[in-house]
């Protein structure tokens, strides 16, 4: 295998050595490294936008390991931070190359790589690799985006939203579909994300509070894409949006868990925690 760097991905995960990993040489056991680097191909889909079953199942087809090659170079030792690179190097008709590398800062702790067979799932016998997958994978390492957003009417995007909203709030969270649903959605503005297989995979709306005041909500997010930047998409869409219409303030009512991820956007908090649906909430606001 061919010397690797950092910069030869665009994919990397992080990660930090856990105690259990380490062995009696008191160096990562070195079958935890094939562990890393599956856990980082995983990160790989979503960094493709694709939820990873779902997507298959559209495509006819899945991916079956064939071969798995590590090279040694150096050794990572207990709590260091660690980034493993996933590229996809080669496509043939139905297998796939992919190279691993782990590195530790600048230097290359193990390097890899991986080849898959698409195949179908019943017979596992060997199919082409669907045009719409070799595209996509090419587009991504290529730097393009692998989803846009749409922002539009209830009438344009409802049947989609409608559909993510069920599977977050009604189906994972168990709260009534009948407080997912209202009146307020045939006015509002919605914004949805879908990637580059059309599969929905995040959305939200925008109502008018009050003059110059937009109020964000229904935020949705397919839960295998959550922490790859869809979520964040979308209300940026929805702040354009409020933007684009004079509004000078977004509020929202923020699940106490998600209350994270609306502060890093630049939400502050307001008042005091409350239950919604029977979930602790906490309302936050910015301006515009």
């Amino acid at each position: 295998m061919e010397p690797m760097k950092r910069k030869d991905f665009r994919f990397r995960d992080r990660l930090r050595v856990r105690w259990a990993e380490v062995d009696m040489q008191k160096i990562v056991f070195n079958g935890h490294y094939l562990l890393y680097v599956d856990t980082a191909v995983a990160g790989y889909w979503r960094a493709l936008a694709l939820p990873y079953a779902e997507a298959m199942h559209l495509l006819g087809g899945d991916l079956y390991v064939k071969k798995v090659t590590l090279e040694y170079h150096a050794s990572a030792r207990y709590d260091e931070m660690l980034e493993v690179g996933i590229r996809c190097g080669r496509i043939g008709n139905s297998s796939l190359l992919w190279h691993a590398g782990i590195f530790r800062g600048e230097q290359l702790l193990v390097g890899g790589e991986l080849v898959y067979v698409f195949a179908d799932p019943a017979t596992q016998s060997s199919k082409p690799v669907p045009r719409a997958l070799r595209e996509l994978l090419e587009q991504f390492e290529a730097g393009e985006p692998t989803y846009e957003v749409q922002v539009g009417s209830w009438q344009d995007l409802g049947g989609e939203a409608q559909a993510l909203r069920t599977a977050v709030f009604v189906d994972e969270q168990g709260i009534p579909a009948a407080l997912d649903w209202d009146a307020a959605d045939a006015g509002a503005v919605h914004a949805l994300a879908r990637n580059r297989l059309g599969m929905a995979l995040a959305t939200g709306r925008l109502l008018q509070h009050a003059p110059g005041v937009a109020r964000i909500g229904r935020m949705a997010v397919l839960q295998s894409l959550r922490h790859a930047g869809v979520g964040r998409a979308v209300l940026a869409a929805l702040e354009a949006a409020a933007r684009a219409r004079g509004d000078r303030e977004l509020l929202l009512h923020a699940q106490t868990s998600a209350a994270p991820f609306y502060a890093r956007a630049g939400y502050l908090e307001r008042g005091e925690v409350f239950e919604e649906a029977g979930i602790p909430h906490i309302e936050m606001a910015r301006a515009l």
